[in-house]
């Protein structure tokens, strides 16, 4: 064991956050009104290309709010990728309907276009891509599907904060788009989200329903039930720190990535994704896949001896239609995701903030190298048999 700890994710956090905090505070207005609400909605709409943004408490509830927005209901159906976090699917099932899994695409790790049309049903009212990791999803194809069976698109964009798609900004690509800013996010007000979206006829009936379900236009008058989503303006103080160091945030972080990149591309067993031509990725974590016939060393093997070194990680994310809420109803669908199942039993990410110095990213590389090779041991780690 070694005294050098390595975080997986640690907030990025400055005086200027503090000093916003601090003016909040004194100002009196810590709930969900006031200033620095307004200017962080109105300042990362404009970072979106999107005519509108409302800050929300959290991702989960931007993705439950949007649904509810679009009057998704009991008997409905939203596809989605089963390679997420769980709260995509969950939002779906807040709402009384059922997510349909579907498998992501073996190059961009997000929801395959190619599979999503075979998924369509007359229950279904919606796709919601997810832009896994940072890389936006091939949205083009799956717009034009969408289209031609009068769909609507969600992204979710909660782990890709200012990515673009083709040279436009993903949460301005479909009928609503949701952010998450939880701490280990690009941006972060320890929780937190917001949904953007271009259609003003949406504004109303979302505002209503982050807050309760008032009627905006008369005070205390409920004509339909809501729920409260809303954000405190000391929240949205420390995301207004954050929208203004934005660009020394990104390129921190890209730095860390390209050093990764740069390290493991190339080392035997070793998969780094490649971004796709097409993608400006948003720098959040950074995960390869460990091919366990190709160097010897299963994933989990690997996570143990980085923890013994003091290295935080964590697995991919657990397919979601494997999952006891959720495995009954997509077995009876007998739909098999094997890129999906892939990700989920190969995939590692590894320690990716701005506070990460190079040595910290060598000591990580270092040490993941070593044991693929062989050349330490550690508790839990066994060199398979060629």
């Amino acid at each position: 064991m070694t005294n050098r700890r390595i975080a997986i994710a640690e907030p990025d956090l400055s005086e200027l956050e503090e000093a916003n905090v601090v003016q909040a505070i004194r100002s009196t207005w810590i709930s969900s009104t006031g200033e620095f609400l307004r200017r962080f909605e109105r300042e990362f709409a404009a970072a979106c290309d999107c005519q509108h943004a409302l800050a929300v408490s959290n991702g989960t509830t931007a993705i439950h709010l949007a649904l509810a927005t679009l009057n998704v209901g009991p008997g409905d159906e939203v596809i989605v990728p089963s390679m997420t976090y769980i709260a995509t699917a969950n939002a779906v099932r807040y709402c009384g309907a059922e997510p349909v899994f579907v498998d992501v695409d073996p190059l961009t790790w997000c929801i395959d276009p190619a599979r999503v049309e075979d998924a369509i049903t007359p229950r279904t009212k919606g796709i919601i891509p997810v832009h896994l990791l940072g890389h936006p999803a091939d949205m083009d194809p799956i717009l034009e599907i969408a289209g031609m069976h009068g769909l609507w698109v969600v992204e979710d964009a909660a782990e890709a904060t200012f990515a673009t798609y083709r040279g436009r900004r993903v949460g301005s690509l479909g009928r609503i788009a949701t952010f998450s800013f939880y701490g280990n996010k690009v941006l972060t007000s320890g929780e937190g989200g917001a949904v953007t979206f271009q259609d003003p006829a949406l504004e109303q009936r979302m505002r209503m329903l982050r807050g309760q379900g008032m009627d905006p236009r008369q005070r205390y008058y409920f004509p339909i039930i809501g729920f409260n989503y809303r954000m405190t303006n000391v929240a949205a103080a420390i995301l207004c720190g954050q929208m203004d160091r934005r660009g020394q945030i990104l390129d921190r972080r890209r730095q860390v990535v390209n050093q990764y990149e740069s390290r493991l591309r190339g080392i035997r067993g070793v998969e780094v994704r490649d971004d796709a031509e097409w993608a400006t990725t948003s720098p959040w974590m950074f995960a390869v896949l460990i091919d366990a016939a190709a160097c010897g060393v299963h994933r989990d093997e690997l996570a143990r001896h980085l923890e013994a070194a003091g290295i935080e990680t964590r697995p991919m994310f657990v397919p979601i239609h494997t999952l006891p809420p959720y495995r009954g109803n997509h077995e009876r669908r007998e739909t098999v995701l094997p890129v999906t199942d892939r990700l989920g039993s190969d995939g590692i990410m590894l320690p990716t903030h701005t506070l990460l110095s190079e040595a910290d990213v060598d000591f990580v590389c270092d040490h993941l190298v070593a044991a693929l090779k062989g050349r330490v041991s550690a508790p839990g780690l066994h060199r398979r048999a060629a």
